[in-house]
């Protein structure tokens, strides 16, 4: 009969298999990104907004750069972004920006032909290799509107603009309803005094509305007052 192999004493069954062990992910910060310029080239800003991994806003950022062109300032947004999360301990990020041509050149899908463009991608690119995880994708700009706006609200600050004042909140219109019950015309009905049960109101004395009755028994109202119906 075949001996079972000797086990050492104390020894855990998988002693000897340790645990695979990978780095933890780090939560990414999403920050989307915006440049502008009116006049292309002309007076030119970008706009930053991060937000952490909940969704919450950590940060917003914009400035005004000078006259360049649109996709210049695009870049000075990246870099921008990018300088923050540097500064602030940021291990992880994905830029969302609304420029295709900046996006496809930070791939390495696009060429960089342009001499303006080409030592600002160059410090994009070795400034993006110093996060532990770099992200970079094309959104439409719907979804980059608060980037765009503090783009533009920079480039309203440097030609002396006030900015633009928050819209108030929309109330929903007041449903006013009449206080007597019965066929009354929309538009209005009288104002009601105290009337008993078997009493009309004054609205009721009108042939056109005689089954009209007042709801408001020994309550008084104010005379004068008009009630309109919703």
């Amino acid at each position: 009969m075949p001996r079972r192999p000797s086990t050492t004493r104390g020894k855990s069954l998988f002693g000897d298999a340790g645990p695979e062990t990978k780095p933890a992910a780090r939560a990414a910060y999403r920050i989307n990104i915006d440049g502008a310029s009116r006049g292309n080239p002309g007076p030119a800003a970008y706009g930053v907004v991060i937000r952490d991994a909940r969704g919450e806003t950590v940060a917003k950022l914009k400035k005004y750069i000078g006259r360049f062109t649109n996709n210049v300032a695009e870049y000075y947004g990246l870099i921008a972004a990018m300088d923050y999360a540097h500064s602030h301990g940021f291990h992880a990020i994905r830029v969302e920006s609304d420029s295709e041509l900046l996006v496809k050149q930070m791939r390495g899908l696009y060429k960089v032909k342009s001499a303006d463009l080409q030592p600002l991608y160059e410090r994009a690119h070795k400034m993006s290799a110093g996060f532990d995880a770099f992200g970079i994708e094309h959104v439409y700009r719907e979804q980059n509107r608060e980037a765009d706006a503090l783009a533009n609200e920079a480039l309203d600050a440097s030609e002396g603009k006030p900015p633009n004042p928050p819209n108030p909140p929309r109330q929903s219109p007041i449903r006013r309803t009449a206080s007597c019950r019965g066929e009354f015309p929309r538009v209005f009905a009288a104002a009601c005094s105290t009337f008993s049960k078997t009493s009309a109101c004054p609205t009721a004395r009108s042939s056109k509305f005689p089954s009209f009755r007042c709801k408001n028994t020994n309550r008084p109202s104010v005379e004068g007052k008009t009630y309109f119906s919703a």
